[in-house]
């Protein structure tokens, strides 16, 4: 009950995106896809999740995604994407239930819980287009917790694939939303997470997946990746793991502690 990519080529036209590129991530652990950008990042997660169709071959829990409906992927699956926009004056609430089936009986307990969880309790009746930018990837991710509410159930494993789920948020949210992540994990859900920030990918990721120029890197425990020599090669300028310069400010997710 694995999500598996393997030998996965996407083309832009004339452009390769990615080359070749090999995946896989485990229920009971979070996944972090890190790189700069323009490394493939996104494109490795819309392939992942359906979105585009790769050459080679993507399975979730056993099943090639190309053979599951849209309403099967979604049962298994729920998707943030890096930016959502809305055209209409939803509500708060309408904009969670939209994960739901129109016939989930508990529909009218997981929204107010799904809003608890990423820190927006009481801001069911606010209009969607009203919130700040964090607060409205906020409700996306609530969206995408209602959907996929439960980590596991009768038929396996489900997923949480989050491209840059912490991109517009400050450091009290952006833990909240990591320590979200990783409780889901270790329910048993797998989580894969597209990450910029090396600091919490280190802090809170199981395995991290190392791309550049549309290919893997290296992949493997946090330890095992952030390296001084795999690091500058990937980013293409000289970093140095776990060097505090002398002088100066630097304030670290790690200082706040795991616990909520």
């Amino acid at each position: 009950m694995t999500l598996i990519a393997t030998d996965i080529f996407v083309s832009l036209g004339r452009q390769q995106i990615l080359s070749g590129v090999s995946f896989r991530a485990e229920p009971g652990q979070l996944t972090a896809i890190v790189g700069p950008n323009g490394s493939g990042k996104t494109t490795l997660m819309r392939a992942l999740t359906g979105e585009i169709t790769p050459r080679g071959s993507i399975t979730l829990n056993g099943r090639d995604i190309s053979s599951l409906t849209p309403e099967a992927l979604a049962r298994r699956r729920g998707v943030l994407q890096q930016a959502t926009a809305l055209s209409f004056p939803f509500t708060v609430a309408e904009v969670v239930r939209i994960g739901l089936e129109a016939r989930d009986e508990q529909a009218g307990a997981l929204v107010p819980a799904a809003l608890a969880a990423v820190d927006l309790a009481g801001f069911a009746g606010r209009l969607y287009q009203q919130l700040s930018g964090g607060e409205q990837q906020r409700v996306q991710l609530a969206r995408v917790l209602a959907q996929v509410w439960q980590p596991v159930d009768p038929k396996g494993p489900r997923w949480l694939m989050l491209d840059e789920p912490v991109s517009s948020l400050d450091i009290a949210h952006q833990l909240t939303v990591m320590r979200l992540a990783a409780d889901y994990a270790r329910r048993g859900g797998g989580v894969v997470a597209v990450m910029h920030d090396l600091n919490l990918t280190a802090l809170l990721a199981d395995r991290v997946v190392l791309m550049g120029k549309g290919q893997v890197l290296s992949q493997g425990t946090p330890a095992e990746v952030f390296t001084d020599a795999g690091l500058s090669r990937a980013y293409g300028c000289q970093l140095q793991v776990n060097t505090v310069p002398r002088d100066g400010i630097w304030i670290l997710p790690q200082t706040a502690g795991l616990s909520a």
